[in-house]
């Protein structure tokens, strides 16, 4: 049987790419895991209690959009971080934010724009949902290089004109994933009003908004309230992942205009599954609790100063603004990793596997990510590691 050609071009994804880089090859010491952004703090500690008062929910089924209680948690979590009160129509509970993110192209994205294909526009490297969504719809991905050039952030500026009228979405990730970057609010209200001239959407990934070295990055629906902007413009997606350490519960939401989220809710009616209930019941208690978060913030502001007196003499090094990446030039980043796994037992990822290859350079090759979510002490072996073989 034929299968479709829209996704000929996806690259095989990170994680098996990297386990082929790696295999047949034997570790070269203790191995110390800095691959996944797969948060170990603790969760919060009343999570196994919640979650038994709440197991009877297991026997019907979920509501929809989420529960009242859970869109109301939501709504005061983004009241409290953001200033921006927010009603329950305007945001949806979600499987993670990776199925709102896909889902929102699929909801949003017209088959044509002003008679052409769509442009999606993508930072380069990327979380790679960004692309298999736009390449879903039969959108053509536009991948914006977000180097040291262009302050680890894609330039919007920059896009052609031509490309900017046919635009129908812009993903926009803060702080950014891989590089650690912050957009500020001059760069919202930048990227904001340019949305409003050519008429197009801005997905907002903040999944790492609450991992932050200096200031709490801002939000980009506040920014847009703030700029008086139409509310259909903006769509924001977090989760409890990285904010309270808890990816395998898959919870997350997204927030926007009415209108938008009720085309996310009905797609979800027809071909998605809603959150189970418990978990619903147990996220809204998590969103309202923010002791937990701060214990977690006290143990990466932590790692952050170690990261900086461990790797500070490094050639380029940058230390990150949020999020718990370390973005590491090198001179090669498949080799680097290589190198890495077979002479100390450190794993970390090649940063080509984030990115494309555009106009024969693909702004991840010279760069390794490195993830600090390893407990302290193992992350600082790892780090060490690192400087020694790749930088000694």
């Amino acid at each position: 049987m034929d299968l479709p050609e829209r996704f000929s071009d996806l690259p095989e994804y990170a994680f098996p790419r990297l386990r082929r880089l790696l295999g047949g090859h034997a570790p070269g010491g203790e191995v110390v895991e800095m691959t996944i952004g797969e948060p170990r703090h603790a969760p919060p500690p009343f999570l196994a209690e919640a979650m038994a008062e709440a197991i009877a929910g297991f026997a019907v089924y979920p509501p929809n959009e989420g529960s009242a209680a859970l869109l109301a948690a939501i709504a005061a979590w983004h009241g409290r971080r953001y200033g921006l009160p927010l009603g329950p129509e305007r945001i949806m509970a979600l499987n993670g934010s990776r199925e709102g993110l896909f889902a929102a192209v699929v909801a949003l994205c017209p088959e044509r724009r002003r008679g052409r294909r769509p442009a999606v526009l993508i930072p380069n490297p990327f979380y790679q949902v960004y692309a298999v969504a736009a390449l879903a719809v039969g959108a053509e991905p536009v991948y914006l290089p977000a180097t040291a050039a262009t302050g680890f952030l894609p330039d919007f500026a920059a896009v052609p004109g031509e490309v900017l009228e046919r635009t129908s979405i812009a993903f926009l990730c803060s702080p950014s994933n891989p590089q650690g970057a912050v957009a500020d609010a001059g760069y919202l209200d930048h990227l904001i009003g340019l949305a409003a001239r050519h008429g197009f959407r801005i997905l907002a990934d903040e999944c790492y908004s609450e991992l932050w070295r200096d200031a709490p990055p801002p939000g980009a629906l506040a920014a847009a309230a703030r700029a008086g902007a139409d509310p259909e413009q903006v769509f924001a997606f977090n989760s409890l992942s990285k904010r309270s350490n808890l990816p395998g519960l898959r919870s997350g939401f997204v927030a926007g205009g009415a209108r938008g989220i009720a085309a996310l809710r009905k797609l979800r009616a027809y071909g998605g599954a809603p959150l189970p209930l418990p978990v619903q019941t147990v996220s809204a208690r998590i969103w309202a609790d923010e002791a937990h978060v701060a214990v977690s913030q006290a143990q990466y502001a932590e790692k952050f100063l170690a990261a900086d007196a461990i790797l500070g003499g490094v050639p380029g090094y940058r230390p990150p603004a949020g999020g718990f990446f370390l973005w590491l030039p090198v001179a090669d980043g498949e080799a680097a990793a290589l190198r890495l796994w077979r002479e100390t037992g450190v794993k970390v990822l090649p940063g080509g596997y984030l990115g494309r290859t555009v106009g024969g350079t693909n702004p991840g090759a010279g760069y390794i990510r490195v993830a600090m979510v390893a407990p302290l002490a193992a992350m600082c072996r790892g780090l060490e590691r690192i400087r020694d073989c790749l930088y000694g």
